[in-house]
């Protein structure tokens, strides 16, 4: 028998996902795929979400992965080029490639270039860094910028684009989205601004191309303080993917014994409780403390003691028919990742992402 854990997905969820989106908005959508389908693998997810208009994903190598493929929508590079040498293979995959910083114009500018049919050229996004201070041109350098590629000999076409910094918290995106309108207002070019939370909460700012990723997973891009007619249930949001493994022991506690490395948790009382086939190895944050909701033959209950590499151990004393064997869901149906990720102090971008290859994928 194999060990235990693995990773359910549901393509259907994704589709179900991509749907809500589409209902959400009238603008093209370009599917967020990076970070290997956010953990649901690549070829995966771009199947279940062959409605999209197109795809978003990092690396170049990916990106031809889906061309010979046979995929023809757009395909974005969401931190564009790293090299002049994926210039051509940009051109001939029909590409479409970010710009975000003036060594990647001073790249265009050395590329051999487009014959004069035109064969060759590329469409651009240009990124306009609207407060969140990671890629793109500050406000100063937009006019200029957006001048040079508009001349420029390999460019086609020009998408503005910016992503919002504070879209799923209470603080918004009046500020931001003000300050890329006045900047964009003088150009007759598409705009894309919105990441899922933008999508879901901000329709004034959907623009010609949204970028939904976290939602098309099932999750919830807010912040849980924001409530619950923000959560994946009420969005409509379905989860593609369920992490579970099942108990393969059981162990009878007294007051005053401790659990695991470090003794992080000590009895109180006689109880029992589980120890789980899944650890940080697989991708279950290490950092998840005493409390950590999870489920046991359907049943909430909780994780006890640190989580080591290979195991865990949940709480057993409301459980009295859950033994070896019985089924675990760590994240996904019946419990929500937004809610793991929270008693662990991350996201659920993160869990997604840090699912180990030694896990099991189904689908």
């Amino acid at each position: 028998m194999p060990r235990p854990i693995q990773a359910n997905l549901d393509l259907s969820a994704l589709e179900n996902n991509l749907r809500v989106a589409r209902r959400a908005t009238s603008a093209r959508i370009m599917s967020v795929i990076k970070a290997d389908g956010y953990g649901h693998g690549l070829m995966r997810a771009a199947e279940a979400l062959a409605a999209t208009d197109g795809y978003a994903l990092l690396d170049i190598r990916d990106a031809v992965r889906l061309r010979e493929a046979g995929y023809r929508q757009a395909i974005l590079l969401l931190e564009g080029c790293f090299s002049a040498e994926e210039l051509p293979v940009i051109a001939e995959y029909g590409l479409t490639c970010v710009i975000h910083s003036p060594w990647q114009i001073a790249m265009l500018d050395a590329y051999p270039g487009p014959v004069k049919s035109g064969k060759g050229t590329l469409d651009v996004w240009l990124k306009v860094n609207s407060g969140m201070n990671r890629l793109g041109f500050v406000p100063q350098q937009v006019a200029q910028t957006m001048d040079q590629l508009r001349r420029h000999r390999a460019v086609r076409d020009i998408t503005l684009m910016t992503h919002f910094a504070n879209a799923d918290e209470s603080r918004g995106i009046a500020e931001p989205l003000a300050l890329f309108n006045d900047l964009a207002a003088s150009y007759r070019v598409a705009r894309s601004l919105a990441n899922s939370a933008t999508l879901l909460r901000y329709p004034e700012a959907h623009g010609d191309w949204v970028r939904p990723g976290i939602m098309l997973y099932g999750a919830s891009p807010f912040d849980p303080d924001m409530g619950e007619q923000f959560s994946a249930q009420q969005l409509g949001l379905k989860p593609a993917m369920t992490l579970s493994s099942r108990i393969i022991a059981t162990q009878e506690l007294r007051a005053g014994d401790e659990v695991g490395y470090g003794a992080l948790f000590r009895a109180e009382h006689n109880m029992r409780i589980g120890i789980v086939a899944c650890g940080y190895a697989d991708g279950y944050p290490r950092h998840a403390p005493n409390g950590t909701p999870v489920l046991v033959d359907g049943q909430r209950t909780r994780t006890l003691g640190r989580v080591s590499m290979d195991m865990l151990c949940v709480d057993l004393s409301t459980l009295p028919q859950a033994g070896v064997g019985s089924r675990v869901v760590l994240w996904g149906e019946g419990m929500p990742i937004e809610e793991v990720a929270r008693a662990a102090g991350t996201v659920s971008y993160e869990l997604m992402c840090a699912l180990t290859p030694r896990v099991p994928i189904v689908s």
